[in-house]
């Protein structure tokens, strides 16, 4: 059974409304200011505790930690993430291009700070695949592998200090940006990095990544290439070198990924009964060290291996400060990817349990975690996709999990971490391989990505083909600026069409996809579905002279032809007794029932303005041009749903200087009964609306 809707009011203008339901003067908004300023700008013990637990939430959350329910939680994923962190670590460092050593160290300290500092319960922070490529290519450029390196003397140390100096000095300025972005309150800017792109960002740095790791894979000795067109440089020069592969390490690789890659579909396809996923990696290294260890097979075969790992903490130092101007413009983009990475994830573990992040919050954490970690020898960190998802799937409740984590990285840095002295480099290189399988798989949302949004679609396939063609910075730039180029291309070429009334409704329906909707006798209404500015302008000046068919030829002819008319009515009648005859319309039922227009021509123009978010003095300018020019063929031009904020630029442009404040309504019922109440002269006290 169908409802019906009965509505009898009064018809407002804007200005009527605004008397009727508008808020006080602007003292009062001035005094409200005032009150919130100083509200903000009070201190009292509240307001710092207030602080301190909004800046470090761990004030926040730890006080409401439920610890029969959710520390078994947190100390299982806690452990299960730690535990992966090590291989991990190690084998991004090599990414990175600086010793193992410094993997296990970024996975330390940048738990426990993000532990402190960040609102996501299920983010786990640590290397990131993408990220340490990223800063490998510029620790390579800055610090080239030499063609002979002797091992033997401390030439050597000095190189590895040089290499995890400049991934320190990235690390270090990556945190300091996220921390003045912080300040100036720009978390909003990760925004630009929509999820097309940061989705074929990742599945793209993930071809590179795996084509970098293939020589560690063959035991080629190959200096890394780095720039513009970096895959396919590496990729030939792996082929050009197949016929110097180690064997021995080809064998290691293959046994490798012959159990790495089932026993990790295992683990994603049966996550669901699994209390905790197989530690595969972990299980993998330590066998692979103590093959190599018991058949010497570093000295046997030439297998390059992972060399002394010192014990202990590392001793704080800066980075290489003097190399910041050099990586500044990498790291804006290194800082950029982080970030939203990072957020992203965050965000779809929030909505997934159902709490919220702070956007500009998780800056601050991210900035602290980078800018102290880069004190004690780490390269950036982040939040990284695979063991974010083990944190959910072992049923990890809350950041304390990042407390077990970060002890089972302590205990390997202490104790351990020397043991895996003739770790086979070929064994992390095939771990880095295998960690990507969450990359690749995104080509699985191009599909419906196509039968969503075919403009996402050619966003992605763009930024994806840039970062593989061309490299990892340079595509990622391309990819944010052809987003948004298709952002503003749309918003250019908006629809601008003509509205028709539903039969005895105040409904209002573009004609061409409703067909049953009539256009109301002698009004033209228009409507622009997107903002109005000096980039559309000429668009929408287009689009509106067609639908009204005002081109300047026709508006000279009508001109002309009304100036005729007015000619011949002084020749005709000079006086008459009420003294000189006024050509203009001294009220709007004058107009109206004038006999130069009739019922099928347009008299009236209504703009519906309910879809302008925004107007720019450009646009305020087509607004008075497109007012003139309707005045000069005998036409009215009314507005209808304007917004606060354009009203008030159409106002301040000077547009009330060619219309009246009355030909501005609340919606466009309002002035479509307003405009047949004229025509049929009813009087002024009956201005009413039956719906």
């Amino acid at each position: 059974m169908s409802a019906s809707v009965a509505v009898c009011r009064n018809i407002y203008t804007e200005d009527r409304f605004r008397q009727l339901y508008g808020t006080e003067g602007k003292g009062r908004r001035s005094e409200r200011l005032r009150e919130k300023l100083a509200k903000r700008c009070r201190c009292s013990r509240a307001a710092c505790l207030h602080l301190l637990r909004e800046r470090v939430p761990i004030f926040s959350w730890l006080p409401k930690y439920r610890l029969r329910k959710w520390i078994l939680g947190d100390t299982i994923a806690g452990l299960t993430v730690g535990i992966l962190h090590i291989p991990q670590g190690m084998a991004f460092a090599l990414l990175t291009s600086v010793a193992p050593i410094y993997g296990l160290y970024t996975s330390f300290f940048p738990v426990i700070l993000y532990m402190l500092f960040g609102t996501g319960h299920h983010v786990s922070t640590g290397t990131f695949a993408v990220l340490s490529l990223m800063t490998g290519s510029v620790v390579e450029q800055l610090v080239p592998t030499p063609l002979q390196l002797n091992s033997s003397s401390t030439e050597e140390a000095d190189f590895e200090a040089q290499r995890i100096g400049v991934a320190s000095a990235i690390a270090f300025l990556s945190g300091v940006m996220m921390i003045c972005m912080f300040c100036l309150q720009l978390g909003f800017l990760s925004t630009y990095l929509s999820e097309p792109i940061v989705k074929a960002f990742t599945s793209a740095a993930a071809f590179h990544v795996t084509i970098s790791q293939l020589q560690s894979m063959l035991g080629l000795r190959l200096p890394r290439s780095t720039g513009t067109f970096s895959l396919f440089k590496t990729l030939g020069s792996v082929l050009e070198n197949l016929p110097l592969t180690n064997l021995a390490e080809l064998l290691i690789s293959l046994v490798c990924l012959v159990v790495l890659v089932p026993v990790k579909e295992l683990n994603t396809r049966f996550r669901h009964r699994l209390r905790t996923p197989i530690p595969v990696e972990i299980l993998t290294v330590i066998t692979a060290t103590a093959v190599a260890y018991a058949f010497s097979l570093d000295s046997r075969y030439d297998i390059e291996i992972v060399g002394p790992i010192p014990a202990g903490f590392p001793q704080p130092r800066l980075p290489a400060l003097d190399k910041l101007p050099l990586v500044a413009g990498d790291t804006v983009a290194i800082t950029f990817v982080g970030y939203a990475v990072s957020v992203s994830l965050a965000m779809i573990y929030a909505d997934k349990h159902g709490y919220s992040i702070h956007p500009n919050q998780e800056l601050l954490a991210h900035g602290i975690s980078n800018t102290v970690s880069s004190l004690f020898t780490c390269f950036p960190s982040s939040a990284t996709l695979a063991t974010t998802n083990i944190l959910d799937s072992a049923g990890g409740y809350t950041q304390l999990s990042g407390l077990f984590t970060s002890m089972v990285v302590l205990i390997v840095l202490l104790l351990i971490g020397p043991l895996f002295h003739f770790l086979p480099k070929a064994v992390l290189a095939c771990i880095n391989v295998t960690s990507l399988r969450q990359m690749f798989l995104q080509f699985k949302d191009l599909p419906d990505l196509w039968r969503i949004s075919k403009i996402d679609f050619v966003v992605w396939l763009v930024t994806w083909l840039s970062v593989v063609v061309l490299n990892v910075d340079l595509g990622l730039a391309i990819g944010v600026v052809f987003s948004m180029v298709t952002v503003i291309c749309r918003t250019q070429r908006a629809d601008c069409s003509v509205l028709g009334r539903a039969s005895n409704t105040e409904i209002y329906r573009s004609i061409e996809n409703h067909s049953k909707c009539c256009e109301v006798p002698g009004v033209k209404i228009l409507t622009y579905n997107g903002p109005i500015y000096y980039g559309n302008r000429s668009f929408l000046r287009e689009a509106m002279t067609r639908l009204l068919s005002l081109t300047p030829e026709r508006i000279r002819s009508i001109e002309k032809a009304r100036k005729a008319r007015e000619g011949r009515d002084r020749d005709a009648i000079p006086t008459v007794e009420s003294g000189v005859a006024n050509t203009s319309f001294s009220s709007e039922n004058e107009f109206f029932k004038s006999d130069n227009t009739a019922d099928s021509e347009v008299q009236v123009v209504l703009i519906d303005c309910s879809s302008v978010n925004f107007v720019d003095v450009a646009g305020a300018k087509l607004f008075i041009q497109m007012c003139t020019e309707c005045q000069k063929v005998g036409i009215r031009l009314y507005l209808a749903n304007c917004n606060e904020r354009v009203l008030k630029i159409l106002t301040s442009s000077g547009l009330m200087n060619y219309m009246k404040p009355q030909h501005i309504f609340v919606t466009v019922h309002d002035a479509v009964v307003y405009i047949e109440q004229q025509k049929e002269k009813i009087p002024e006290g009956t201005n009413t609306i039956w719906v």
